[in-house]
């Protein structure tokens, strides 16, 4: 490897790590690529948005999440794998722990990896027959309604057939990988990455019988407000957001590019599952 990339948290603690662990990649010749990731907050969609090197050998995240999922955003569409260190509270996505990232990142010097495959979605949005955005997300889209609006009605149909109208606060679209971030909060099942399904989770549905569902990966999915709809936004992996209305269509699918995530040998996605969620008296 000649070049890497460090996705860095806005954080004293993780700066502080960057900087060190720059200066081990560069005593070993590895020219570094560093960026630094926005403050936690919603951001409007952003047309054109910069993105990262195409030659990058790989890339460090060091943060929690979001941190990640933001750099999963600035590579886009490129087959750059990509390690998580852990800087935040859960860590579902990241491979390791900071105090590893030494001994880890000789290993990944040294090929000595192997690389997961995480489904992510394209989305775009139709509105009056013009696609105004066209996004890919690695676990959720989500509507929401704002405070004071009433329910959500989405009509919702799978290859242009009609299922439901989801009459909830919202709804999720998850893939696998986002079968544990505010899917499950919402009541959704956990699904391992290496599963090839869509989940459809309401939030909070007025009905008790709308209950979260699991579609194959290779269908299309199709979402439409009910007329009157206001104070709606769709977001993209909680990192930017969209206000939308019944003018508006949502076409949801299996992406073409799928994530390549690093995994270290002994790491077993179980055990991280039941220490994350604290099963049988696992720790974080």
């Amino acid at each position: 490897m000649r070049k890497v990339g460090l996705f860095v948290k806005k954080d004293r603690k993780a700066c502080r790590k960057a900087d060190e662990f720059e200066s081990w990649l560069k005593k070993r010749k590895v020219e570094v690529i560093r960026k630094e990731s926005l403050p936690p907050g919603m951001y409007p969609v952003a047309a054109g948005q910069v993105c990262a090197p195409s030659d990058l050998s790989c890339l460090f995240v060091l943060g929690g999440d979001g941190t990640f999922l933001s750099a999963v955003r600035w590579i886009g569409n490129l087959a750059i794998p990509v390690l998580g260190i852990k800087f935040g509270e859960i860590g579902f996505l990241a491979e390791t722990a900071e105090e590893n990232l030494i001994s880890n990142a000789e290993k990944i010097l040294n090929n000595e990896y192997t690389i997961s495959r995480r489904m992510r979605l394209d989305v775009r949005v139709m509105r009056e027959d013009k696609e105004v955005v066209s996004e890919t997300v690695l676990n959720d889209i989500v509507i929401n309604r704002g405070a004071l609006a009433r329910l959500a009605n989405i009509e919702t149909y799978i290859n242009d057939h009609y299922l439901t109208t989801f009459r909830a606060d919202g709804l999720i679209v998850a893939t696998p990988t986002g079968s544990t971030a505010y899917s499950l909060a919402a009541g959704g099942p956990v699904i391992h990455p290496d599963v090839p399904g869509i989940m459809i989770t309401p939030i909070c549905p007025f009905t008790l019988t709308n209950r979260p569902l699991i579609v194959p990966d290779s269908i299309r999915i199709r979402l439409k407000l009910e007329p009157g709809a206001s104070d709606i936004m769709l977001t993209f992996d909680g990192q930017q957001g969209l206000d939308i209305s019944d003018r508006d269509t949502i076409i949801i699918c299996r992406g073409p590019h799928p994530l390549n995530m690093i995994t270290l040998p002994h790491r077993h996605y179980f055990d991280v599952l039941k220490a994350k969620l604290r099963w049988s008296g696992g720790r974080v």
